[in-house]
């Protein structure tokens, strides 16, 4: 038995093991002289309209104004989100191009590695930046599903073995793949995993009600949970939503395993200098922590953070070495 919980607790409790590492490699107090002077890149491995994007978007504005430099939100979806990771793995180590992404990077960079497909290092080819929000997952149904929460959903699919319902994923090893190979272990059920590229094109095929079972972080779908065109089955959260009051946790729901709760980070290629590292910490910090992005990310049922380098890197390092054995065992790296 595995547990995806973690969070605030678990990446405070592991940061002290980490505070003494060099996270980015030798200090170059030369590189950061007048930086930025050119436009900055920000790269989301998913398609335009999925919740990392929009907190990308968010964070970029912000930034921009802060820093006096446009920072340019480009995505670059595929593979789970292993394109775009490669795209800043390979980049200039010089903060012009960081990558936003979310809780499917470690998991999506340990089923590739353990498939040897991954064109990067997840351990090595990384430093950490900010870890800028808190976003829960929710996994959610068409309407046609007649099941209004998961533990509904087991007993509908262990009585009736002749529907063959499938769930979409953001790609595969990403936080939804994992929770619904996990979901089927757990349940003793059966579903074929459609994988997308991103959030926004699994929504659509879930609201033209040609995918029965899907999930992403909370924001993605809130609003359609909201008008009831999507069904919210269960938060992955630790504890119920405050947006969304009426929807039971996993645990709650008999699914303990299937606890975890999402965010959004930024990264840059290793051996940026830490002073640049210092800069764009500093400045996440500055955009989440700014009155009207506040708003707009709680609104959206996210939980501004911004945590310090060493943070983002031990949750991710955590993460990873967390998953490893699970996404091995429900050969997910397959």
């Amino acid at each position: 038995m595995f547990n995806f919980a973690g969070g605030r607790a678990l990446f405070k409790a592991i940061t002290r093991s980490f505070l003494g590492l060099g996270l980015c490699g030798v200090v170059s107090w030369v590189g950061a002289q007048g930086y930025p002077n050119k436009p900055i890149k920000m790269v989301v491995p998913f398609p335009a309209g999925g919740t990392t994007d929009v907190v990308a978007r968010l964070i970029a504005q912000r930034m921009s104004e802060n820093m006096g430099q446009q920072v340019v939100v480009d995505n670059r979806a595929g593979a789970g989100g292993a394109i775009g990771a490669d795209v800043v793995a390979k980049a200039a180590p010089d903060g012009y191009t960081i990558l936003m992404h979310n809780l499917t990077f470690p998991l999506s960079s340990v089923a590739q590695t353990l498939a040897n497909r991954s064109p990067f290092n997840p351990d090595t080819d990384f430093a950490g930046i900010s870890i800028a929000v808190y976003v829960p997952f929710v996994l959610t149904a068409s309407p046609s599903v007649p099941a209004n929460n998961l533990k509904e959903l087991a007993e509908l699919l262990r009585n009736n073995k002749q529907l063959q319902y499938n769930y979409g994923s953001t790609g595969p090893g990403s936080a939804v793949h994992v929770l619904g190979e996990a979901f089927k272990r757990d349940a003793k059920v059966d579903m074929q995993h459609i994988p997308f590229k991103g959030a926004a094109p699994l929504k659509q095929e879930m609201l033209a009600g040609r995918l029965q079972i899907g999930g992403d972080q909370l924001s993605t779908s809130l609003a359609e949970i909201r008008t009831g065109t999507i069904k919210a089955l269960a938060t992955t959260a630790s504890k119920r939503m405050a947006t969304l009051p009426n929807v039971p946790t996993v645990r709650e729901l008999g699914y303990p395993s299937l606890e975890l709760e999402g965010w959004n980070g930024l990264f840059a290629p290793a051996k940026t200098p830490r002073d640049i590292i210092d800069r764009l910490q500093r400045e996440v910090v500055a955009a989440v922590r700014h009155p009207d992005v506040v708003k707009r990310l709680t609104d959206m049922g996210a939980d501004p953070v911004g945590s310090t380098p060493e943070e983002q890197l031990a949750m991710f390092k955590n993460q990873m070495d967390q998953f490893r054995s699970v996404i091995r065992e429900m050969k997910i790296d397959q």
